[in-house]
């Protein structure tokens, strides 16, 4: 029986390698691909593959967020992060959100390979430089005070912050995640007087300080056009 995967990275070149190279394998087979975390989320609900291989920091919803969506969505689906960042935090979050997997980019196609065979036999796979690294900030984890966005915010205030930080406005996040302006200007107010930030500008540093967003955004060009009007 062959092993379906979806594939999520907002660059194409590195899906269509990513591609070519796990087809090799003649028991994967490619079933989807996703430019962003959204679309991640909508395939693994449709195709409902064995396995999401996906990068974390994409525009609109990264790969954290849509690994913890489809956990709870489809919870048949494994889910590896490919990623090059290996913080502490963003290793701890991906496995909290619900990842079986966490391989950093610059691995080989085999280690890539074996991790889905791992996942695929219900085990959790680390790379190997970060095996050393969860231990112990798991043993420390109780003692430490919780200061980061994974552990500070909810995963629907990361998920608004990621958009204020990418551009979008009040009304574009209203419309995309089906909710009025008014609870989205509440949110908003609630989230920086939580952090103790000012306004968006500074809530955008702290979106790129924490990985939550890459600018890339699809709003972002609609960020610059307001600026410079």
């Amino acid at each position: 029986m062959s092993i379906r995967i979806v594939l999520a990275d907002d660059h194409k070149i590195v899906r269509a390698g990513l591609a070519a190279l796990l087809q090799r394998e003649p028991d994967f087979e490619l079933v989807g691909e996703a430019e962003d975390g959204m679309s991640a989320v909508r395939l693994a609900r449709q195709l409902q593959p064995d396995v999401l291989v996906t990068d974390i920091a994409m525009p609109g919803m990264n790969g954290i967020e849509a690994i913890r969506r489809i956990a709870n969505e489809s919870p048949g689906v494994r889910g590896i992060c490919l990623s090059v960042h290996n913080d502490n935090r963003m290793v701890l979050a991906v496995i909290d959100a619900g990842a079986m997997g966490y391989v950093m980019k610059d691995c080989s196609l085999d280690e890539l390979v074996q991790a889905i065979r791992k996942v695929m036999s219900n085990q959790i796979y680390l790379s190997p430089e970060l095996v050393g690294i969860v231990v112990e900030k798991y043993r420390s984890r109780n003692q430490a005070v919780a200061t980061d966005a994974f552990t500070l915010l909810t995963a629907r205030e990361r998920e608004l912050v990621q958009l204020f930080s990418e551009g979008f406005s009040t009304q574009d996040i209203a419309d995309r995640l089906s909710v009025s302006t008014k609870t989205v200007a509440t949110h908003r107010q609630h989230i920086l007087q939580k952090l103790g930030i000012g306004g968006i500008a500074e809530l955008t540093r702290y979106a790129l300080r924490e990985g939550l967003s890459t600018l890339d955004g699809p709003g972002a060009p609609q960020m610059a056009a307001r600026r410079q009007a």
